[in-house]
């Protein structure tokens, strides 16, 4: 994009588009920003495949605000655009205003398709709306006619286990097992062993262990959240067993990583990586923060 400009070649919506959604996938906000400007004196952010993709940009980026006003800066705002800031607001824990949204979409004439009750199910999930998040999957199918897809039951099964309804989260990953192997897709397995981790439910997260190493035998991630339950519960031998079986079948645990961005430069962190160039200041940074916040004083400051 930058040789393009250098270039002087005039670039259309489809360019500007393209660009951003690579900064969204990198979350560099800074070169978002550069060409959210460069755009604006283009006059393209009214255009919604542009609009789009500055709301997505800012979502992923944590600036919730600017997320919003790229979207109401939209002149003819389509489906992608609804289901863009839906998304937004829903990875951000604003259940109301996405609900809202939705209502406002729906009023609008819009209607909504597979991809609207994803968002619409998780961010319920998410926030712990559980009759809000049944009642939209009824309405999905009896209102709207849209066929139900394994992301939808996992969405479910997710809201289920995070408010601690593992029999009624079980029941829906039974019920819909058909078409969960019909995918070959063991989402849902997964988001209900995780939830038997977080609520301690060892014996179910055993049977759903079971169901997964037959559907997926090679993934390794239903061999770590079984430890991580037998861990969390005080089952020390058995979380050993699964590590034991897991050496054996030559799986490894990918590791963790996060990232961020500062002065438009952006560092990653892999857990275990000791290969940081400033390291050493991070860790004395972090460490004098631990130490504040042990300190009942400082506590007691940030109550108040």
């Amino acid at each position: 994009f930058v040789e393009m400009m250098k270039s002087e070649v005039d670039s259309d919506h489809f360019a500007y588009g393209a660009v951003l959604h690579a900064c969204s996938g990198l979350a560099c906000l800074g070169h978002g920003k550069m060409i959210h400007g460069c755009l604006i004196h283009r006059g393209f952010q009214g255009y919604a495949y542009v609009g789009n993709a500055l709301v997505n940009l800012y979502a992923k980026c944590g600036d919730i605000k600017e997320s919003n006003r790229a979207f109401g800066d939209i002149a003819d705002k389509d489906l992608v655009s609804w289901n863009t800031m839906l998304f937004a607001f829903g990875v951000h824990g604003l259940a109301d205003q996405a609900l809202k949204l939705y209502d406002s979409m729906i009023a609008s004439g819009i209607k909504p398709d597979k991809v609207t009750f994803i968002g619409l199910l998780t961010t319920c999930s998410h926030s712990g709306l559980v009759e809000e998040g049944c009642s939209i999957f009824e309405s999905m199918v009896r209102d709207y006619g849209i066929p139900l897809e394994v992301d939808h039951v996992t969405c479910m099964i997710d809201m289920f286990g995070r408010g601690g309804y593992l029999e009624e989260a079980k029941d829906l990953a039974t019920t819909y097992n058909s078409l969960i192997t019909k995918a070959s897709n063991s989402s849902s397995w997964e988001a209900l062993l995780g939830a038997c981790s977080t609520h301690w439910h060892t014996e179910l997260g055993r049977e759903v262990s079971k169901v997964l190493k037959i559907a997926e035998p090679s993934e390794e991630m239903s061999f770590v959240l079984l430890s991580n339950l037998y861990c969390s519960s005080g089952r020390w031998k058995e979380a050993e067993d699964v590590r034991r079986e897991m050496v054996e079948r030559g799986m490894k645990k990918t590791p963790g990583c996060s990232w961020i961005e500062v002065g438009n430069q952006v560092s990653t962190f892999l857990v275990g990586d000791s290969t940081h160039p400033r390291l050493e200041e991070l860790s004395e940074t972090l460490n004098s923060i631990q130490s504040e916040m042990r300190n009942p004083e400082t506590f007691w400051n940030l109550w108040i």
